[in-house]
Protein backbone atom coordinates (compact mmCIF):
# COMPACT_ATOMS: atom_id res chain seq x y z
CA UNK A 1 0.00 0.00 0.00
CA UNK A 2 2.87 2.37 0.74
CA UNK A 3 4.29 1.84 -2.73
CA UNK A 4 1.02 2.85 -4.37
CA UNK A 5 0.63 5.87 -2.09
CA UNK A 6 4.16 6.95 -2.96
CA UNK A 7 3.42 6.43 -6.66
CA UNK A 8 0.26 8.54 -6.32
CA UNK A 9 2.16 11.33 -4.60
CA UNK A 10 5.09 11.37 -7.04
CA UNK A 11 2.89 11.27 -10.13
CA UNK A 12 0.64 14.04 -8.79
CA UNK A 13 3.63 16.25 -7.97
CA UNK A 14 5.15 15.65 -11.41
CA UNK A 15 1.80 16.40 -13.09
CA UNK A 16 1.54 19.73 -11.26
CA UNK A 17 5.21 20.49 -11.98
CA UNK A 18 4.80 20.04 -15.73
CA UNK A 19 1.59 22.08 -15.78
CA UNK A 20 3.39 24.95 -14.04
CA UNK A 21 6.38 24.69 -16.38
CA UNK A 22 4.00 25.09 -19.34
CA UNK A 23 3.09 28.55 -18.07
CA UNK A 24 6.74 29.60 -17.88
CA UNK A 25 7.76 28.62 -21.42
CA UNK A 26 7.06 30.65 -24.53
CA UNK A 27 7.92 28.12 -27.26
CA UNK A 28 4.74 26.34 -28.42
CA UNK A 29 6.60 23.12 -29.24
CA UNK A 30 8.07 22.94 -25.74
CA UNK A 31 4.65 23.69 -24.25
CA UNK A 32 3.10 20.79 -26.16
CA UNK A 33 5.98 18.55 -25.07
CA UNK A 34 5.48 19.44 -21.40
CA UNK A 35 1.73 18.98 -21.77
CA UNK A 36 2.27 15.46 -23.08
CA UNK A 37 4.62 14.72 -20.16
CA UNK A 38 1.91 16.00 -17.79
CA UNK A 39 -0.60 13.75 -19.53
CA UNK A 40 1.68 10.76 -18.94
CA UNK A 41 1.91 11.52 -15.23
CA UNK A 42 -1.85 12.07 -15.02
CA UNK A 43 -2.27 8.58 -16.44
CA UNK A 44 0.14 7.05 -13.93
CA UNK A 45 -1.74 8.86 -11.17
CA UNK A 46 -5.01 7.30 -12.32
CA UNK A 47 -3.44 3.84 -12.53
CA UNK A 48 -1.93 4.01 -9.05
CA UNK A 49 -5.11 5.50 -7.61
CA UNK A 50 -7.28 2.78 -9.13
CA UNK A 51 -5.06 -0.01 -7.82
CA UNK A 52 -4.80 1.59 -4.38
CA UNK A 53 -8.56 2.02 -4.04
CA UNK A 54 -9.27 -1.57 -4.98
CA UNK A 55 -6.69 -2.91 -2.55
CA UNK A 56 -8.10 -0.72 0.21
CA UNK A 57 -11.81 -1.64 -0.12
CA UNK A 58 -12.18 -4.77 -2.33
CA UNK A 59 -15.88 -4.41 -3.16
CA UNK A 60 -17.42 -5.22 -6.53
CA UNK A 61 -18.47 -1.62 -7.13
CA UNK A 62 -14.98 -0.37 -6.27
CA UNK A 63 -13.54 -3.00 -8.63
CA UNK A 64 -15.61 -1.64 -11.52
CA UNK A 65 -14.60 1.95 -10.80
CA UNK A 66 -10.96 0.90 -10.33
CA UNK A 67 -10.94 -0.89 -13.68
CA UNK A 68 -12.32 2.25 -15.33
CA UNK A 69 -9.59 4.35 -13.67
CA UNK A 70 -6.88 1.89 -14.71
CA UNK A 71 -8.11 1.80 -18.31
CA UNK A 72 -8.34 5.60 -18.53
CA UNK A 73 -4.94 5.92 -16.88
CA UNK A 74 -3.42 3.43 -19.29
CA UNK A 75 -4.88 5.35 -22.23
CA UNK A 76 -3.54 8.67 -20.91
CA UNK A 77 -0.11 7.24 -20.13
CA UNK A 78 0.26 5.51 -23.48
CA UNK A 79 -0.74 8.49 -25.58
CA UNK A 80 1.16 10.92 -23.36
CA UNK A 81 4.32 8.84 -23.70
CA UNK A 82 3.95 8.56 -27.47
CA UNK A 83 3.30 12.29 -27.83
CA UNK A 84 6.24 13.21 -25.58
CA UNK A 85 8.55 10.99 -27.62
CA UNK A 86 7.27 12.52 -30.87
CA UNK A 87 7.66 16.13 -29.73
CA UNK A 88 11.08 15.40 -28.24
CA UNK A 89 12.22 14.08 -31.62
CA UNK A 90 10.74 17.14 -33.35
CA UNK A 91 12.57 19.47 -30.95
CA UNK A 92 15.85 17.63 -31.59
CA UNK A 93 15.27 17.80 -35.34
CA UNK A 94 14.61 21.54 -35.28
CA UNK A 95 17.45 22.43 -32.92
CA UNK A 96 20.34 20.50 -34.45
Amino acid sequence: MLIFALGILISLVMFIYYKVVILRTKDPLVQVYFNSKARFFLGTFLIFFGINQYLAYQYTFVLIISIIFILLGGYQSYHGFKAARHYNNEWKRLNE
